[in-house]
């Protein structure tokens, strides 16, 4: 199989879909990899490394996406690649459909075949490729978080750990998830009050046993939640639906009950978000206050880190790829799970029932189109 490795366009997105090493991999199974020239440079990787992996390096991405069968990428493809897919070509890469309708459209109208890594989903429901992101996201959501407390960010200049004398932030993570835990191990190791909110109670149990008397464990509710904001000098949104919109949990109407300069990391903005009041940031340009209230809601948080972000991601993703490239990808989802349920298009249909859920579209079953 030919496959295709492009420099990413997203605003500040230094990540890239293969590593040298990655490369190497697919070389040996017997595929041919087109890198564009300049692809991993930000995340340090050089264009020799990948000659000398044994990938053929081409000038501009046009070209790779009309040579290649599979396409291998970090963030989905914006507005200006939708004219670059070609019916059949698979898209390997992060889609966050649900809050995409164009993109969705775009893939549909294009037939191409697009597994998503967010929503490859082992039988005993992990989401091995969203993980290491997931991860990456949460301990960087308590890192922005403080930085964005200080006051000359808009924050209400306060230092999370605080110090003797003094009292520490009050940060409130709703969702007890990866992101969740990893914010919470973040916060945690700083010395904040930490309070962690999820509907899942066996999840809690959990938690509480990771972090004892170092947390407060608080069932999901819109009671609870309204009345830890109150107090909250950090909020982090960390709740996911695989593959569909995200709820609203952190409602406008709390903004106005909460202390002027808390801030607000919305994680699950690539879903949506969880916010009623939050919309995308990027890098450039990552807050916006409202009511008092710092947003911080960038789409891609772990570009920020981008050689760590890439080695984890790909770590991830290459078995799933390489299963891809060397059975084509229907066998690969009759024969594994997991891969069939990260196809969310096929051929000009839905095939992922959260996606459609999201659009209020029909969903045409993988195994009834394969």
């Amino acid at each position: 199989m030919k496959i295709g490795c492009v420099k990413e366009i997203k605003n500040n997105e230094f990540r890239v879909g293969l590593t040298p090493d990655n490369v190497k991999a697919y070389i040996k199974a017997g595929h041919h990899v087109y890198m564009e020239k300049g692809a991993g440079l930000g995340s340090g990787f050089s264009d020799n490394e990948y000659v000398d992996a044994g990938a053929s390096l081409i000038d501009n991405a046009a070209d790779v996406w009309h040579l290649c069968d599979m396409m291998v990428k970090v963030k989905e493809p914006l507005p200006e690649e939708y004219a670059l897919f070609h019916e059949g070509m698979i898209l390997y890469t992060y889609l966050h459909l649900a809050a995409d309708p164009e993109q969705m459209d775009a893939l549909l109208a294009g037939k191409v075949k697009a597994v998503a890594y967010e929503t490859i989903q082992e039988t005993e429901g992990s989401l091995p490729c969203l993980a290491p992101m997931s991860q990456i996201a949460g301990r960087l959501s308590i890192q922005e978080g403080a930085k964005y407390l200080e006051k000359k960010f808009g924050g209400e200049g306060i230092l999370l750990a605080g110090v003797p004398g003094t009292p520490k932030a009050n940060v409130v993570i709703l969702g007890g998830g990866t992101v969740g835990m990893n914010a919470c191990k973040i916060a945690v190791g700083m010395g904040a009050n930490v309070t962690i909110l999820d509907v899942n109670l066996k999840r809690l149990e959990e938690l509480d046993n990771m972090f004892g008397a170092h947390i407060q464990t608080l069932v999901s509710n819109d009671s609870n939640v309204e009345r830890v904001l109150k107090d909250a000098d950090l909020v982090i949104g960390s709740v996911l639906i695989p593959g569909g919109s995200t709820p609203k949990l952190f409602k406008a109407k709390y903004l106005p009950e909460m202390k002027d300069g808390a801030v607000f990391v919305d994680v699950a903005i690539d879903q949506g978000g969880c916010g009623e009041s939050s919309h995308v940031t990027t890098h450039d340009d990552p807050v916006y206050i409202l009511d008092g209230v710092v947003h911080y809601c960038v789409g891609n948080m772990p570009g920020a880190v981008p050689r760590t972000s890439t080695i984890a991601l790909t770590n991830a993703t290459l078995k799933y790829g390489l299963q891809i490239a060397q059975k084509g990808l229907e066998t690969a989802a009759k024969e594994n799970s997991a891969i069939a349920a990260g196809v969310n298009c096929y051929l000009g249909a839905i095939t992922n029932a959260n996606v459609a859920a999201a659009h209020s579209r029909d969903c045409a079953p993988l195994a009834s189109l394969i």
